[in-house]
């Protein structure tokens, strides 16, 4: 996915373009993670050993220790492997409060919608209603050993999954230079909009226009993008391949006041202006992520931790504007 801003192109000022970079690699294997049903097996199983061993302990010692054999030592390690388990349990159970308090929005957003259409038309909105989301740890959410703020997320060029971080950068249309990048670990792209903009130097200024991808769409990122006084446009959903020569002559008529955001976006696509904005997505951010990925060979932080992985990310990103200086010839 990929998430470009762009000056309307009837304005005077240079156009802007921030972009999605697909997940990178973490410094981390996925051998070394855990899932949480995995970690609470594990869990049960150290805390038996342990009581098997106090009850060895207290059964056996007048008649002393096989050769080799520190039930101490034996007890130690197994209470510091149970110490690394709780933490990686309060981060599974923070995430999950995260991750349920976001789809909690979402599912309230999509309610209000099918509300407002069965207001609107008096009919069922077709489709199966949205259904609520389940609070609590999913047995398979992972976490890993290795990179802790690391997470696993879908490659986006396999069908498998890679311990990765999400990385973003915003780029100069005419220049294609980085003017400003961020770092995340969530495998979503929705909640990076906002934070990619808030990276742009302020006296680089603001677009005043956005082209997102869907994958970025939801009413939050809307709002917050307005009340930064960018214009968003945001694609509402998979781009066909092909249209259909009817697709042309379809009227494009204005939807009500009342209408869900999602609707008034797809209007928002179809007007001239909206398409001569989004349609420059591609020709601005793939020359800078290809570059990156083949050029500079940049798959893979070297760092762990989402701090020490986010200043190199910046350096790659310096790394590549160098690099375009030289071709600009400044």
């Amino acid at each position: 996915m990929a998430l470009d801003w762009n000056l309307p192109v009837t304005a005077q000022n240079e156009v802007i373009n921030f972009s999605e970079q697909p997940k990178i690699h973490a410094d981390a294997s996925k051998s070394q993670a855990v899932s949480y049903a995995r970690l609470l097996e594990v869990e049960a199983q150290l805390h038996q050993e342990v009581k098997e061993l106090l009850d060895l302990a207290a059964t056996s010692e007048q008649n002393g220790w096989p050769e080799g054999f520190d039930p101490t030592q034996e007890i130690q390690l197994r209470q510091q492997h149970l110490s690394g388990l709780a933490q990686a349990k309060a981060v599974l159970e923070m995430r999950a409060q995260a991750r349920y308090a976001q789809e909690k929005a979402e599912y309230e957003v999509k309610l209000a919608e099918r509300e407002a259409k069965l207001q609107r038309t008096g009919k069922k909105p077709g489709g199966r209603p949205p259904q609520p989301p389940t609070a609590g740890v999913g047995d398979k959410d992972q976490y890993n050993f290795t990179d802790p703020d690391s997470r696993i997320m879908k490659n986006g060029n396999k069908a498998g999954f890679e311990q990765c971080y999400n990385a973003q950068v915003a780029v100069d249309q005419e220049s294609l230079l980085i003017v400003g990048n961020t770092l995340s670990n969530h495998p979503s792209d929705r909640g990076q909009a906002l934070p990619t903009v808030d990276a742009i130097p302020h006296e680089l200024g603001t677009p005043t226009a956005a082209a997102l991808d869907n994958g970025f769409f939801s009413p939050q990122t809307i709002a917050g993008l307005e009340e930064r006084g960018i214009d968003p446009y945001i694609a509402t959903g998979r781009e066909p391949h092909h249209l259909s020569w009817r697709s042309f002559f379809a009227e494009n008529p204005e939807p009500p006041a009342d209408a869900s955001p999602i609707v008034k976006m797809a209007y928002k696509l179809k007007t001239d202006i909206g398409h001569a904005i989004y349609r420059l997505r591609k020709s601005t951010v793939e020359p800078v992520i290809g570059i990156i990925k083949e050029v500079l060979g940049f798959r893979q932080f070297s760092l762990r931790g989402q701090v020490k992985a986010a200043g190199e990310w910046m350096l790659v990103c310096l790394a590549f504007n160098l690099k375009r200086l030289h071709v600009l010839g400044l």
